[in-house]
């Protein structure tokens, strides 16, 4: 797919909050993507500019896309880029878009500070493992790390951990479920991702949307 000799360009998104939070930045560049994700059943979407199309993968695999090809370039978590590895990846730009933070969890009940403090070794289910272990590496506490890929706040309601290490938003999820944040490990935004190969072969068109994107960014953080 290519227009007036240029190269086609694809970029990958995953469906949800970093979808409609990238919108803006592509409204910037003049794109608008053509079709709802939410009401299609495509998973690759054509924009207004011929030589944009935005292909539609799940988060955890937008560097995966990015790294080998399937995609030029992506915007994904910081959470997702440490747990999958960013060889490979060049990353110009913090989107400052999708912002959360990766944080512990536990029970209301549950005394955290004091089972840190007495060295107890703790269970602690999260799909963020390299996260996890790092930080609790950091601290000396010692842990049992259970991956889990979803309904993470079940762990310590069925005794299945002690805490959770999960991205937090507004808190509102933990308190329905009768869980408090203990520690904050890390605030996440996400990143633009591009392939290194694509950015040789591509670099005009993909530079023009770096620079588009990094003053679109530069001027809603004034």
């Amino acid at each position: 797919m290519t227009s007036a000799g240029k190269p086609a360009i694809t970029l990958a998104l995953s469906k949800g909050r970093i979808f409609d939070e990238t919108l803006p930045l592509l409204k910037a560049a003049g794109i608008s993507v053509l079709e709802d994700p939410e009401k299609s059943r495509k998973l690759i979407l054509p924009t207004c500019n011929p030589d944009l199309q935005v292909v539609l993968v799940r988060a955890t695999d937008v560097p995966t896309y990015v790294q080998y090809g399937g995609a030029d370039l992506g915007v994904t978590g910081k959470d997702t880029l440490i747990e999958h590895g960013a060889q490979g990846l060049y990353q110009p730009l913090d989107l400052q878009i999708a912002r959360c933070r990766v944080s512990v969890a536990v029970r209301s009940d549950f005394d955290y500070a004091s089972a840190v403090r007495q060295g107890s070794r703790l269970r602690v289910a999260t799909k963020y493992v390299a996260i996890a272990r790092e930080f609790f590496a950091a601290k000396g506490v010692h842990v049992d790390l259970i991956k889990l890929y979803g309904s993470m706040e079940l762990a310590p309601l069925t005794g299945l951990a002690d805490a959770i290490v999960d991205l937090v938003s507004t808190g509102g999820t933990l308190k329905a479920n009768n869980l408090v944040e203990v520690e904050r490990i890390m605030d996440i935004s996400s990143r633009l991702v591009v392939n290194q190969a694509a950015l040789k072969l591509k670099q005009e068109p993909i530079r023009h949307l770096i620079d588009v994107f990094a003053r679109t960014v530069a001027a809603s953080q004034k």
